[in-house]
């Protein structure tokens, strides 16, 4: 079908398209099978010579998206940094609004609900944890059904009303004039309410607003390719802005103005973030949805299994693949057949009772869960190949979990006293925000275009190598914390009076190794794993590598439970005690800076044996290894 309103005209023996009816309106975010027969429609009828200029032809995306109408995206009117600039607006309204309830959710638990510390921590982790598994869901919808944007905005709206049922909670008492005996229960029960529907917004703006961002940029222009690799640095720029500005300011208006002042400011935010998403609406580009993910996994590893005893072709043409001018691959990427992970391969054998599936190639006789063709065994091989790499990064995270932990603990043992003033243990945290605040910028104008012109990448150097560099930076955080333990340790047994007599201040460069590593690895991962994700599960990969950080906080906890029960045993105080002047906290840390050098290892023989993603794009017929 071709777009509403497009006009079929004989012009020389083949369909064309009048250029002043093909912009007619369709409905508004159209399914994605409806979206896919329109771009379709004008990629097998190319306009006809008199009717669009070759000019106009070439200002068309090559990657297959829409604009809001469902008809091809014009790249002079959609996406880019045009598009991005408010979506980076609208992420910084996200994570000032998370953040900003996060921050003083357990002291408005225990001072102003009464409940025990107990309880109030253990209420805080069971709703960040659903927080954090939500969006996996999320990124399925999108990926799936409603698309990124749908996704988005149902989330943005979801969240503004999870936020005012949370203000509601502590407005209650004032607006109940009579009194209620039981109204702090009944402000709790608002409050959490409010708390899970937040969750539920999350889950779909947490994985979709990185992933529709760097829909924005077309893979197939060489100009929007190396645009993108600066939007994921901008993108954890702007994220770590909105935190720090939650755990400031909103923190300081509710000590001096009430709790209750917060949620309503946040509230504000996240309906401007959500007229801004709605207003700029037709600047975005969209990518059509093409299926749940999960079912075409699912259907490669049955394929796979059914064909178990069938032998593999020794001339790999022989696997079932869609040809070329079938109508579902048009400006969808054909990806290259790979040798690794043969076993997925036997989906795509043709075997005898497979025949007339190939020769017929009608939807009606293929059977999805007897024959796959190689683009989808393919999309699975990439899958499993990143699994392995995302493992070792979860490592990364679990260092990342002892900044607000045992860096604190050590603090706390320190002379916190500068001049005339006292710096919170808590606060030396700053520094990892300002390095992150600081180098984000720096590599993205200085770094990036000097390694351009050493190495010829896009991105200065390969998203691997960022990765990997960023996880070296917790082995060097953890030594400098081990080194600065020890000493700490020899100077407090040297000086029983004065035990907590080292400066605060040497903690400086483990927060700062720690930051740089947030640099390489966090912005390294988010565009590594989307450019590498298959086209049907972009979303889908963004979750996995948020969940890896949630996993990486579970791996820090697993590991000082463990290093507890293992050490203090038979009445000894263990590494880690109340009072670090009685243990070995530095011994921690060196356990964790080899086990970050083994995961190091791991991580550099993994990314030696991974094999990039071989692209086709059926638009404009150019290969293209994307190994940025």
């Amino acid at each position: 079908m071709l777009p509403a309103g497009a006009q079929l005209l004989k012009t020389s023996g083949r369909p064309a398209i009048r250029a002043e009816e093909s912009s007619a309106t369709v409905p508004a975010m159209a399914s994605g099978s409806e979206q896919r027969e329109q771009a379709v429609a004008l990629l097998d009828h190319p306009p006809a010579e008199g009717f669009l200029s070759q000019g106009a032809a070439e200002a068309y995306t090559t990657d297959g998206s829409l604009d809001l109408d469902g008809n091809p995206a014009l790249k002079q009117r959609t996406g880019g940094w045009r598009a991005c600039r408010t979506l980076l607006a609208i992420e910084f309204c996200y994570n000032l609004s998370i953040n900003g309830i996060t921050c003083n959710l357990i002291t408005y638990l225990t001072v102003f609900l009464g409940m025990g510390n107990v309880a109030a921590a253990r209420s805080v982790s069971t709703w960040q944890a659903t927080s954090s598994v939500i969006p996996l869901a999320g990124a399925i919808l999108a990926d799936s059904y409603w698309g990124r944007y749908r996704t988005m905005v149902i989330s943005f709206s979801t969240f503004a009303v999870g936020m005012i049922l949370t203000a509601l909670s502590a407005y209650l008492p004032l607006l109940v004039k009579n009194g209620i005996s039981n109204v702090v229960s009944v402000q709790e029960s608002i409050l959490f309410l409010g708390l899970y529907i937040i969750a539920v917004g999350v889950g779909g703006l947490r994985p979709c607003l990185m992933s529709f961002g760097a829909d924005q940029f077309d893979d197939g222009d060489p100009l929007e390719r190396r645009a993108k690799g600066p939007f994921f640095n901008w993108y954890v720029f702007t994220m770590y802005c909105g935190s720090t500005i939650a755990s400031t300011g909103i923190v300081w208006v509710q000590d001096h103005y009430g709790w209750a002042l917060g949620p309503t400011i946040l509230a504000a935010v996240l309906a401007g973030g959500l007229s801004c998403l709605v207003a700029t609406s037709r600047k975005y580009r969209f990518q059509p949805t093409r299926g749940s993910p999960l079912t075409g996994v699912c259907q490669v590893v049955v394929a796979a299994v059914r064909n178990f005893n069938v032998q593999l072709p020794s001339d790999s043409s022989l696997l079932y693949e869609l040809p070329e001018d079938n109508p579902v691959m048009k400006g969808f990427e054909r990806i290259e057949h790979t040798t690794d992970l043969q076993f997925f391969d036997k989906a795509a054998i043709v075997a005898p009772s497979n025949k007339e599936v190939e020769e017929a190639d009608a939807p009606a006789l293929r059977g999805p869960w007897r024959l796959c063709a190689v683009t989808q065994v393919e999309e699975l091989k990439i899958l499993v190949r990143m699994l392995p790499l995302l493992a070792t990064i979860v490592f990364f995270y679990a260092v990342a979990a002892q900044v607000p932990s045992t860096f604190v603990e050590q603090g706390m043992a320190m002379d916190t006293t500068v001049g005339s003033a006292r710096i919170p243990s808590a606060s030396m945290s700053t520094f990892n925000v300002l390095t992150i605040v600081v180098l984000i910028p720096l590599y993205d104008r200085v770094f990036v275009p000097v390694a351009r012109r050493l190495t010829g990448r896009e991105n200065g150097i390969s998203g691997l190598q960022r990765i990997g560099a960023g996880l070296a930076m917790p082995v060097l955080s953890m030594g400098a914390a081990a080194f600065l333990e020890t000493a700490r340790l020899r100077a407090a047994k040297a000086s029983p009076r004065a035990p907590n007599g080292t400066s605060v201040l040497w903690q400086v460069p483990q927060y700062a190794l720690e930051g740089v590593g947030q640099v390489l690895t966090t912005v390294g991962q988010f565009s590594f794993f989307y450019s590498q994700a298959p086209p049907a599960m972009k979303t889908v990969c963004t979750a996995l590598g948020l969940l890896s950080i949630t996993a990486g906080e579970y791996l820090s906890s697993l590991l000082l439970t463990a290093v507890q029960w293992a050490t203090a045993t038979g009445g000894a105080p263990g590494w880690i005690p109340d009072d670090l002047n009685e243990g070995h906290l530095d011994r921690f840390f060196w356990m964790m800076a080899g086990l970050g050098c083994l995961n190091l290892m791991a991580f550099v023989s993994c990314a030696m044996r991974y094999k990039s993603r071989k692209a086709k794009c059926q638009r404009c017929g150019s290969n293209f290894v994307d190994n940025r």
